[in-house]
């Protein structure tokens, strides 16, 4: 579903890269056969079958448009649809790839996932600007998911700005000093869904994040909040859906 949306939207602006070109050549088309009209030879009037020929072309321009504007309704149907089928997600749990959410309540959450063992890993939380306002070392270094909850203390001593959204940065290096592998993810309860500029976002936890940032997605779980135990299951499950190569990206 989340292909098709992209691909109402990629169809969408090229209906209407066409309608405007169409559109142009139809009025351009309408003055010079009016030009033509107006300053025929009297003598030697314009071949009625050339005539004939030019009012079929006009008439083929005029269909095109009007196909055009079809097309864009259905597509605007299209997404409205993919909306409603979207609405199917409130009330189960999911996974993200996205790194953004808002401090609420005096915290904010997010998971991060580890490719393998760390030997180092650092955490950041950077501000809307992008500026790293704590800084810090990961609480768990294995393969896997680990969960993270940041109180809104600052490196420097200060506290996050309720309601403000911040990101999650991981920084993981392995025994031999190379980069490793790693992502940071939202988890948490779908409580809504709203459609902005074309595209569908869900609200998951304090996040609001695109549909094509998910996952996984499943029913939800009984147990009030997730572990902060290792996750590896997490990994094997969207493997299957996804290329492993873009896990980590």
């Amino acid at each position: 579903m989340v292909d098709a949306v992209a691909a109402a939207n990629n169809a969408t602006g090229r209906i209407n890269a066409g309608q405007t070109m169409l559109a142009s050549n139809f009025e351009t088309f309408l003055s010079l056969l009016t030009a033509q009209l107006k300053n025929q030879d009297p003598l030697s009037p314009v071949d009625s079958n050339q005539f004939t020929a030019q009012l079929t072309q006009m008439a083929g321009v005029e269909q095109q448009l009007l196909t055009n504007q079809l097309l864009k309704s259905m597509l605007a149907a299209q997404s409205g649809g993919g909306l409603g089928a979207a609405a199917d997600y409130i009330g189960k749990d999911a996974t993200a790839a996205w790194s953004a959410t808002r401090f609420k309540d005096g915290q904010a959450k997010w998971s991060y996932e580890l490719a393998g063992n760390a030997a180092s890993a650092t955490l950041q939380v950077l501000d809307g600007s992008g500026k790293v306002v704590w800084q810090g070392e990961a609480p768990h270094k294995t393969t896997g998911v680990h969960d993270f909850v940041w109180d809104g203390r600052t490196t420097t001593g200060g506290d996050a700005q309720e309601d403000q959204v911040y990101t999650l940065k991981v920084v993981a290096r392995n025994a031999a000093g190379d980069s490793l592998d790693a992502q940071v993810l939202t988890r948490g309860r779908v409580t809504g869904v709203e459609m902005y500029d074309g595209e569908i976002f869900l609200t998951v936890g304090a996040s609001v994040l695109p549909m094509s940032s998910l996952i996984a997605l499943e029913e939800a779980r009984t147990a009030s909040a997730p572990s902060n135990e290792d996750d590896p299951g997490l990994l094997a499950s969207v493997a299957s859906a996804l290329n492993p190569s873009k896990l980590f990206s």
